[in-house]
C-alpha cells in the first residue's frame, strides 16, 4: 500500500529537482519552491527576486509569506487545481497542489511576478490581508525599489506556466508512485519468497500496477537470463540504425515488441526497418524475436519451476498455446518434455 509516511523527500530526487526548478524560473520568469503541506520550504528559492527575498528574511513579514503558501496550497487541494492567487503584498503567487492518494504532502508554489492585465488582478482573491503592524508598513516602503523590478506578465501567460508546472508534477507524481510500487513489490516478493501481498497494491492506479508488472516480470526474467552482450563475438552484428531496437528487446524480454514501435524507436519507416532486419539477421523481425523469446524459455524451464503458463506470459506470449507451438515448432519437443527431458 501507499506508505502513510511517504513525504516529498521519498516522492522527488531534490537533488535532480532544484536544478530543474532553476531552469524552469530562469525560463518562465517566475520564482519557484516546493513547500510541504504546512507550507514549509523544502527546496531553496528558484529566481526568489530582491523584494520577496528581503521580505523573506524580515522575521515579521515571512510570517505572512508562509502562511500565504500553506493556504494557498491548501486551496489549490480543494480545487484539485493550479490556485493562481494575490500575496499580501498583491503579487501573483500560483500554488500546485502534490498529492498522494488523495493526500496533500505540499505543493509546488510559483510567482513573484506582477499582473499586466490590472482588471483581472482586482478580481484574484487576496487569501491573506497585509499586516497593519507600522513597522511592517515601514519595511515595505523601503523595498519599493524593489518592488517596482518585479518582472511582468499577462494573465495568459501567468495560466500557460501553472497548467505546464501541474502537468510537471503529475508527471513526477505518477513516475515517483510507479518506482514507489516497483520497490515495495520487490521487497514483498523476496521476502514471502514471490507472495505478493496484496495490500502493497492499495491506493494505486491500474496504470501504476500494469507499469510496475512489466518491470518486475523484466527484473525477474533478467535475474534468471544471462544477458547477451551485443558485443561479443556471438551476437549480432547490426548497424547503427537497428541498434535501439534490438537493445530494447533484449532489456524488455516481458513485452510483445511490435515491428511497427521497434521501426519509431529507430526513426525509420516500417517497411524499411523490415528489409533493413533480414538483411543484416538473415531472418524477418517475428523470426528473429520468436527464436529470442525460446531461448529465454529454455533458461526458465532449466532454472526455475515456473509453470508453463506463467512462463508463457512472463515472456509476453498473447497465449500459452501459441507458446507451446512456437516451441515445439523450434525445439522438436514441448516445453514440458523439455523440461523433464533436461532435469533428468
Amino acid at each position: 500500500m501507499i506508505k502513510d509516511n511517504l513525504n516529498l523527500s521519498k516522492l522527488i530526487d531534490l537533488e535532480k529537482w532544484i536544478n530543474l526548478q532553476d531552469s524552469l524560473s530562469v525560463v518562465t520568469k517566475v520564482a519557484i519552491i516546493v513547500v510541504d503541506y504546512k507550507g514549509n520550504p523544502v527546496t531553496k528559492h528558484s529566481g526568489c527576486n530582491m523584494f520577496c527575498r528581503a521580505v523573506r528574511d524580515n522575521l515579521e513579514l515571512a510570517n505572512y509569506c508562509q502562511k500565504c503558501d500553506s493556504r494557498g496550497g491548501l486551496e489549490a487541494v480543494r480545487l484539485n487545481e493550479p490556485y493562481i492567487y494575490l500575496c499580501h503584498f498583491n503579487i501573483i503567487d500560483i500554488a500546485i497542489p502534490i498529492i498522494i492518494d488523495g493526500k496533500y504532502i505540499g505543493a509546488v508554489m510559483a510567482g513573484q511576478v506582477k499582473l499586466s492585465d490590472a482588471n483581472i488582478a482586482e478580481g484574484l482573491e487576496q487569501i491573506v490581508m497585509p499586516s497593519q503592524n507600522l513597522a511592517a508598513k515601514k519595511s515595505i516602503d523601503a523595498l519599493k525599489k524593489y518592488y517596482d523590478e518585479l518582472p511582468v506578465l499577462s494573465y495568459e501567460e501567468v495560466k500557460n506556466i501553472a497548467n505546464m508546472l501541474f502537468s510537471l508534477c503529475n508527471y513526477l507524481v505518477e513516475e515517483a508512485l510507479e518506482k514507489n510500487l516497483i520497490s515495495d513489490m520487490y521487497k514483498s516478493t523476496v521476502k514471502n519468497h514471490s507472495e505478493l501481498d496484496s495490500t502493497i497494491l492499495a491506493g494505486y492506479t491500474a496504470k501504476n500496477i500494469e507499469h510496475a508488472k512489466r518491470e518486475m516480470s523484466n527484473a525477474i526474467l533478467n535475474a534468471y537470463i544471462e544477458e547477451k552482450d551485443l558485443t561479443n563475438e556471438d551476437a549480432i552484428v547490426v548497424n547503427k540504425t537497428l541498434k535501439p531496437a534490438i537493445e530494447y528487446i533484449y532489456k524488455h524480454k516481458s513485452e510483445n515488441v511490435k515491428l511497427e514501435e521497434m521501426s519509431k524507436l529507430c526513426h525509420i519507416s516500417p517497411s524499411y526497418f523490415s528489409r533493413l532486419f533480414t538483411k543484416e539477421t538473415g531472418e524477418n523481425f517475428s523470426a528473429y524475436v520468436s527464436k529470442l523469446k525460446i531461448q529465454w524459455a529454455k533458461h526458465l524451464l532449466e532454472e526455475t519451476d515456473m509453470h508453463i503458463n506463467e512462463i508463457s506470459d512472463e515472456l509476453g506470449f498473447s497465449e500459452a498455446g501459441y507458446f507451446i507451438k512456437i516451441f515445439k515448432k523450434y525445439e522438436g519437443v514441448t516445453p514440458f518434455l523439455y523440461r523433464k527431458y533436461c532435469k533428468q
